[in-house]
């Protein structure tokens, strides 16, 4: 089976090397985002998915925009693939690449369709303090995640797992899932499903003021988020008028007695084993901070932070 891959980030390589390595299969080009400046010099970096094709030898195709590149289009369709796998490319495909390939496109998508259509899946998942998610592959189609589905698989979401922990865990699953998807395929035992869109949910894209914590909030719901915005856009908050990104919490291991305390959401209420800030409408519920990064400087451990700035309790978090 002939197939062109296309993908772009990490999570995107496990598929790759899977399908590289999958003997009915054979992946004759990969087409991904152009190279990215990175870093203060700016300096190009490949994506991942690149490294791994030129590893390999196998040609490498890169248009700023596929449904703008009629050349890639004509490029990869003379390479006449049988299927074309995508995951986590970025771009949605024309009626041209939908329709190249004998198989059509299959699509590996990081949650249980139809829920949680969209760019930001494994995010969403962890936000909205879900307990599972899953993968699915689909056929592309013209719209976003609407396609039929084909296979599915449910992966647990583990109480402290943050965003890049869970992506790790789905893209090993997903690659598994996308050799077997093409084996049923090749067999004709593939039995596509339509979305039921009265069940779809939505994973948007991601801004950094969805990471500006508000203190009030219940201490499930911030934890939740700063779990969910890792590694990007990350979470934060200010302290003495300075911006200061929140990088890892905990919610206590052991009911904490409050009985008597008055305290503001964001106030600071223990400092002595661990940092701990009061959150909730009326500041009754509890969060523990591990790491924190204040502006230009390094992670550091919460405790850190708190010597170094000589914090004390009843010093509140996020006021201006």
């Amino acid at each position: 089976m002939r197939i062109i891959f296309l993908g772009t980030p990490q999570i995107a390589v496990p598929t790759l090397e899977k399908l590289i390595d999958w003997p009915k299969g054979e992946v004759v080009a990969v087409v991904t985002q152009p190279d990215k400046p990175k870093g203060r010099g700016k300096h190009l970096h490949m994506p991942p998915t690149k490294i791994v094709a030129e590893d390999f030898g196998i040609p490498v195709l890169q248009p700023i925009k596929l449904s703008k590149s009629p050349e890639t289009v004509q490029a990869m369709k003379d390479l006449q693939p049988e299927v074309l796998v995508m995951v986590a490319f970025g771009q949605i495909l024309k009626q041209p690449v939908l329709e190249m390939a004998p198989y059509g496109v299959v699509n590996l998508h990081a949650s249980l369709l139809p829920k949680l259509r969209g760019p930001a899946p494994i995010n969403w998942a962890i936000i909205n303090g879900e307990s599972s998610t899953g993968i699915t592959t689909m056929f592309t189609d013209a719209g976003v995640d609407t396609g039929d589905m084909l296979l599915k698989r449910e992966v647990p979401i583990e109480k402290d797992m943050n965003a890049e922990e869970l992506g790790q865990v789905l893209a090993k699953a997903g690659a598994n899932l996308v050799i077997e998807t093409l084996e049923h395929m090749l067999v004709g035992s593939l039995r596509p499903e339509k979305q039921d869109n009265d069940q779809s949910t939505h994973a948007p894209m991601m801004g950094k003021e969805l990471g500006i914590i508000d203190w009030q909030k219940p201490a499930q719901s911030i934890h939740n988020l700063v779990r969910g915005l890792v590694p990007w856009p990350g979470t934060s908050t200010t302290f003495d008028g300075k911006p200061l990104k929140i990088v890892k919490t905990r919610l206590p291991y052991r009911l904490v007695d409050i009985s008597g305390q008055t305290s503001k959401p964001g106030e600071i209420v223990n400092i002595d084993d661990v940092l701990t800030i009061a959150c909730g409408e009326d500041g009754s519920d509890r969060l523990e901070i591990i790491d924190v990064q204040p502006a230009n400087k390094a992670r550091m451990h919460a405790k850190d932070w708190a010597n170094g700035v000589h914090l004390k309790p009843g010093q509140v978090l996020g006021q201006l």
